[in-house]
């Protein structure tokens, strides 16, 4: 058994689709109607047929409450890996995006925190 598909919750799918691809470097691999949202999903430019991420809307109250509890408690929803914290960490500054945490080591890793524009932290924890 395998992570195929994992969910995130997003506030717009527009500007999700928008940062997870231009900004962060994801590759869209699917943007289906379904009723009056999408399925939207993107993957590591590195690993096309690798896990993908739904930016899933967050319509429902548990949803956003979810969302915001997690935000307002500094936790991330979710994490990525790179190779290269503190050059991933310049790219992304250069590009305006906001980071709750600048890149700490902790032991054998380095983690960042950043703000997804969209309701969410994203932990990157270089590996």
């Amino acid at each position: 058994m395998k992570i195929i598909v994992t969910s995130l919750f997003v506030s717009d799918q527009d500007k999700a689709l928008s940062f997870y691809t231009e900004t962060l470097g994801f590759v869209k691999k699917h943007d289906v109607p379904s009723g009056k949202f999408r399925w939207i999903t993107v993957v590591s430019s590195d690993d096309p047929d690798g896990t993908e991420l739904v930016l899933e809307p967050n319509e429902h109250p548990a949803a956003k409450e979810y969302q915001k509890k997690l935000v307002a408690d500094g936790i991330p929803a979710t994490m990525f890996g790179v190779s290269d914290i503190d050059n991933e960490y310049q790219r992304l500054s250069e590009k305006g995006v906001k980071f709750t945490m600048k890149p700490t080591r902790m032991g054998e890793f380095a983690i960042a925190v950043l703000d997804d524009t969209c309701g969410n932290l994203i932990q990157i924890i270089e590996k």
